[in-house]
């Protein structure tokens, strides 16, 4: 019992010091928390994409973005106790996995209103700046265009490569989502998710740094 007990705290203090170590920016350390947990969480996804998406979504499409989200996000992490973490990564999975059968739902029934309505221009990167729920605060619709476009170029090159790529290509670009998957070398659930997460983290550079942007309330 006691050796037992003793290789438990064990375990608990290598997590933890794996966790700091990842929270400062060591890969190694996240890569091994990802390994350590990643089949808990892909247990936990299981029978939870119905049969009608399985052809266009998999567990390994969610696993692949909830990893990234797990790299990009790591500093922010705060370890509350035992099991933290694979609270927290499990969490992520399961907002990738939900945005994913959202993204598949609605391309049943297509909102324009969700989708830039015309290819790159300024006008274009403007409506994308409303998709994301945001709004210009200058008076002149002419400089707001230009100025929005800047803007939004601006954060485009500081997201991951394929988050990137899928918010040029579908929303800017208004390709298809199959092309789109394609491209990547995705299924469509995949491309989904990676829009969610790209729309959240240019939201999240737009709304830090845009002096003349605003978030609709």
């Amino acid at each position: 019992m006691g050796d037992a007990a003793d290789n438990y705290a064990a375990d608990a203090s290598n997590e933890a010091a794996l966790i700091e170590r990842a929270r400062g920016g060591e890969r190694e350390a996240i890569a091994s928390l990802l390994a350590l947990h990643g089949p808990t969480v892909r247990s936990r996804l299981f029978g939870q994409i119905g049969s009608v998406w399985q052809s266009v979504l998999e567990i390994d499409d969610v696993l692949q973005v909830t990893y990234l989200e797990a790299f990009l996000q790591i500093s922010r992490f705060e370890p509350r106790g035992e099991g933290a973490f694979l609270a927290w990564l499990t969490h992520i999975a399961e907002n990738n996995l939900r945005d994913a059968i959202r993204g598949l739902e609605r391309a049943k029934r297509p909102d324009p209103r969700r989708q830039v309505r015309q290819a790159v221009s300024d006008e274009s990167y403007v409506e994308m700046i409303e998709i994301l729920g945001m709004t210009t605060t200058t008076p002149s619709r002419v400089a707001a265009r230009g100025e929005a476009a800047g803007a939004l170029e601006i954060a485009l090159r500081r997201l991951p490569p394929d988050y990137e790529k899928t918010v040029r290509m579908y929303d800017l670009e208004c390709r298809s989502i199959e092309d789109v998957a394609e491209a990547l070398g995705r299924r469509p659930g995949a491309v989904y998710m990676l829009r969610a997460r790209a729309h959240e983290r240019l939201r999240d550079i737009l709304g830090s740094e845009g002096k003349f942007l605003s978030v609709k309330g």
